[in-house]
């Protein structure tokens, strides 16, 4: 009896060293493989970040500016005027007051039950 319960515990003890065992090179595996990974994530930040430097410097106007100026016939560009924006003449005036009459009869019909914006949708 005793041996039998020697030979059980004996069996399962090289059955835990060998998953222990495995269990460890996996590990290791899986720490080499986030290493190699992490490595990876650090080439490509250095990459984009010597991308996003060039980047910058392709797009600065002194760059640009004899490409245009080399091009301005096929592209066509002019520069930007004042006139094309607009001004403050333009713009409608703010009136004085706000129309209490108006705001009045609006809240009149939302007591009522009455949707005036709801009315606008369906109309259209």
């Amino acid at each position: 009896m005793i041996r039998t319960i020697n030979a059980i515990l004996l069996f399962l003890s090289l059955c835990g060293v060998v998953g222990v065992y495995a269990l460890k090179y996996s590990v290791e595996d899986i720490a080499s493989e986030k290493a190699a990974l992490e490595r990876r994530i650090a080439r490509q930040k250095a990459d984009l970040t010597l991308l996003q430097a060039d980047w910058a410097y392709l797009n600065q106007p002194a760059h640009v500016a004899p490409i245009v100026a080399r091009h301005q016939e096929a592209l066509g560009l002019a520069p930007t005027l004042q006139q094309q924006y607009g001004g403050f003449d333009g713009l409608p005036m703010r009136s004085a007051a706000p129309d209490s009459a108006a705001l009045d009869s609006l809240l009149e019909a939302l007591e009522d039950g009455i949707d005036p914006i709801g009315q606008i949708i369906e109309g259209n």
